[in-house]
């Protein structure tokens, strides 16, 4: 039983509780028993905190079937093994060498130093967020709602929004709230801070501390390039979606400017794994869709909420490419250079991650335009675009779908399953549980030329 292999049936235990959870009959409006791949797939999607659903969260669920998708997205959100820890430091348990090592498997960081302190911080940090962003939407859907529905409508869409899961509880998200600066400031900023990663946000409080101090305080390279990526891809966001959808009269052409703008910042956000949506991603033009793909895939940053190949591996992969270009042998990042284990980490993660989706797109489309002829395929009104767009908002455990998602057989169901399991994991993780642990080895071997490119 290695660390990869308890982490990853340390999520399948989860999904299949919440999935007991939720097939129960008080867990449904009707009151009757659930469907069980309706169940399945919900709390697959919220403890791989992704947000695609097969049914209207708020209709088909009662009120303690929302409040265990909340508990499955917290869990989901904080991640197995810093949830098992967290509970473990409650009840006064010591850590062991084997919960300090998991730790650093699900941050990917080496936090074999202080790492009971890390989880309190953690927690800490998730609650603060949490409950200010509760806070700030209660002003707003209390008085849609009223107190008690406006309350629990706030903590729900507040959890989901740190945890970049992106469920809602109305029925066409945030459409009707996208000229509400409280709900396009609010919820963006839970996404951003809490897929940014909570070493950014350990790191900014120290930061902070330190100034107040009159301390010096150096940044660390993971921090620099996790805020600098993320600022560089809010912006390239906005303008792309302004650029692309300004005129399309189903999604911003009917806007004024000030919904524009709020709409094209609010879809450059919740594309980078959060799943929220203030548009129909339906009718996006083919660009738009394109752009959001992209947005999709690079995903927020480690140690954070959100999936993705994340913004550091991006970043390693455009500078290995620069330093190519100038005939570097050498790939450094604001002067301090990168390890080739990384390079080649940067590159497994983002092989591996587009082999999966492309298989998990391929097999989807078998099955629903050659086994099944799914008339939603076969007359055209969504086509192969549309199926690659839900596999990478499922694998990159985004949330957004153009539609598709409920018209789709059990079978490419059970697929999405797959891919945001894999996707919330980790492609490499999940690869590591199925393979086990690598051997050293003290073999080397002679190097010889190859063409490349």
């Amino acid at each position: 039983m290695t660390i990869a292999r308890t982490i990853c049936l340390g999520f399948i235990a989860v999904i299949a509780a919440g999935t007991l959870l939720l097939i129960l009959p008080f867990s449904t409006s009707a009151g009757s028993w659930g469907n069980p791949i309706v169940a399945l797939f919900t709390s697959t999607s919220a403890v791989c905190v992704t947000g695609l659903v097969v049914v209207d969260t708020g209709t088909y669920f009662s009120f303690w079937g929302e409040l265990f998708i909340t508990l499955l997205i917290q869990i989901g959100g904080l991640g197995y093994m810093l949830t098992t820890t967290f509970l473990m430091l409650l009840i006064g348990k010591r850590f062991e060498l084997r919960q300090k090592f998991a730790i650093r498997e699900s941050f990917d960081r080496p936090f074999l130093q202080g790492s009971q302190n890390i989880v309190r911080s953690v927690i800490a940090t998730t609650l603060a967020f949490e409950i200010a962003g509760a806070l700030l939407l209660f002003i707003k859907f209390t008085s849609d709602f009223g107190p008690i529905r406006g309350l629990w409508f706030a903590i729900f869409h507040s959890v989901s929004a740190w945890n970049n899961a992106g469920f809602g509880l109305l029925k066409d998200n945030m459409i009707s709230y996208r000229s509400s600066y409280i709900i396009n400031f609010t919820i963006p900023i839970l996404i951003i801070f809490g897929g940014i990663g909570y070493q950014v946000i350990i790191e900014m409080y120290s930061w902070f501390i330190d100034r107040f101090k009159r301390e010096r305080f150096d940044f660390s390279l993971n921090y620099k390039v996790a805020v600098h990526t993320t600022i560089f891809l809010l912006i390239f966001g906005t303008l792309g979606y302004l650029f692309l959808e300004f005129t399309n009269p189903q999604t911003f052409g009917g806007f004024n400017l000030k919904d524009k703008l709020l709409a094209a910042w609010f879809q450059s956000v919740v594309t980078r794994t959060a799943g929220f949506n203030s548009i129909d991603f339906g009718q996006l033009t083919i660009s738009g869709l394109f752009l959001t793909m992209g947005l999709m895939f690079i995903g927020a940053s480690p140690s954070g909420t959100g999936g993705g190949i994340k913004t550091t591996t991006l970043r390693i992969l455009t500078s290995s490419t620069r330093a190519v270009l100038r005939g570097q042998e050498q790939v450094v990042l604001y002067e301090r250079e990168v390890s080739v284990s990384l390079v080649l980490k940067a590159v497994a993660v983002v092989f591996g991650s587009a082999m999966t989706v492309l298989g998990i797109t391929f097999a989807i489309a078998l099955i629903e335009y050659s086994f099944l002829k799914n008339p939603i395929f076969i007359n055209g009104t969504y086509n192969s675009i549309h199926i690659a767009f839900e596999v990478i908002s499922a694998f990159c455990t985004v949330g957004l779908s153009t539609g598709i998602t409920a018209p789709l057989s059990p079978y490419s169901q059970l697929l999405l399953v797959l891919a945001m399991y894999t996707g919330r994991v980790g492609v490499l993780l999940f690869m590591a549980a199925i393979i086990g642990d690598p051997r050293p080895s003290a073999l080397h071997y002679p190097e010889e030329n190859l063409l490349v490119g």
